[in-house]
């Protein structure tokens, strides 16, 4: 205990967010923009195995470290993980950009050990007044990846705010079974599903979309999706287009994919992880909200507030995540969004001045 921390100059910082795919993707340009404004500290983000594979091309002075939080289970499974970790790295400070159970037990023996703790802010007080049934405060929350900033900014850390993609200028498009783009060609990414029903705009709908989108001969569609089930969803949308691909039967991997919408034109997603990994590349998104809203700060990094397509509703947003029952049974907040809402603002120029 008391460990004596090196100087400023030796400073090794331990960044941690246990969570979702889209959780993690908000937080990639955050951290790769501290690390690049701060080029003598070290930094290891702790995080799951799946999340880890979005650090692509991270910063030289940046470790990845995925781990499989089913071997540390309990009081005694983080204890032993706090352990390893600080023996392995070293670390001097602890930034929590999750601030769940887990890593406040984390960031207290790290206390214990003398090494400096910065929490990122949720506002969950905020998100409940933006939620609640009656009396909602319908104000615009600063967004989470502002968040994950200011808590480096409270760790003493600088902050360039300089992200654009994880990829170079002019990066190659990979060898898949999607052809390469050609000239003239518009090519949209889709990603119709998400983990809640309040979330996922209805599948008849979203077809119209695809089906307009498709009746296009200079327009090819990636699709993308998980598991038997979403694959079998897409497949029935393509019958036999060959404009349209179904990355969820391709299963390239989540570096490929990233590779692929590098070379997308827009995205269409629901309020989801994907909104949050095309940023990774800097696509732009049309992303479509239900149960949920953009002011609860969960609008993907670099995306425009009028891409955000959704309905003026008393009882919007109902939830945060998306993931509790419609009060009014309907689902109206998705379902009355017409195809044709979609497909005009997809093919809305962006403005200069946005």
């Amino acid at each position: 205990m008391g460990r004596v921390l090196n100087s400023d100059k030796e400073r090794r910082v331990m960044v941690v967010r246990f969570s979702a795919l889209g959780d993690v993707a908000l937080v990639i340009p955050a951290l790769y923009d501290v690390c690049r404004s701060n080029p003598s500290t070290e930094f290891v983000m702790l995080t799951r195995p799946h999340p880890a594979e979005l650090f692509i091309n991270p910063p030289a002075n940046l470790k990845i470290e995925g781990v499989d939080l089913d071997q540390y289970r309990g009081l005694g499974g983080i204890l032993r993980l706090f352990r390893e970790m600080l023996k392995k790295y070293r670390f001097t400070d602890i930034v929590d950009l999750h601030d769940v159970l887990r890593t406040r037990v984390m960031g207290f023996w790290g206390q214990l050990h003398g090494v400096r703790l910065y929490r990122f802010r949720k506002g969950r007080f905020a998100k409940k007044a933006l939620t609640r049934q009656r009396k909602k405060m319908m104000v615009a929350l600063r967004p989470t990846y502002e968040r994950y900033r200011d808590a480096f900014r409270r760790a003493g850390l600088e902050v360039s705010g300089s992200f654009s993609s994880i990829f170079p200028a002019g990066y190659e498009e990979p060898s898949t079974p999607v052809p390469p783009k050609k000239d003239g060609e518009f090519r949209v990414a889709i990603a119709p599903f998400s983990r809640h029903e309040g979330k996922i705009y209805p599948l008849d709908q979203m077809r119209k979309v695809v089906d307009q989108l498709a009746a296009s001969p200079s327009t090819t569609l990636l699709i993308f999706g998980f598991g038997e089930e979403e694959e079998r969803v897409i497949d029935s949308w393509i019958e036999g287009k060959k404009n349209i691909f179904n990355l969820a039967s391709l299963k390239l991997g989540l570096a490929r994919e990233l590779e692929l919408l590098n070379h997308c034109d827009v995205m269409v997603s629901m309020d989801s992880a994907n909104m949050h990994i095309a940023s990774l590349v800097g696509l732009r998104t049309v992303s479509v909200w239900g149960a949920t809203h953009p002011y609860t700060g969960f609008l993907g990094y670099g995306q425009r507030q009028e891409d955000a397509v959704q309905l003026d509703m008393t009882c919007r947003p109902c939830s945060v995540f998306g993931n509790k029952p419609c009060r009014r049974g309907d689902y109206h907040c998705l379902r009355g969004i017409a195809p044709e809402r979609i497909i005009e603002r997809i093919k809305t120029p962006v403005r200069d001045s946005v």
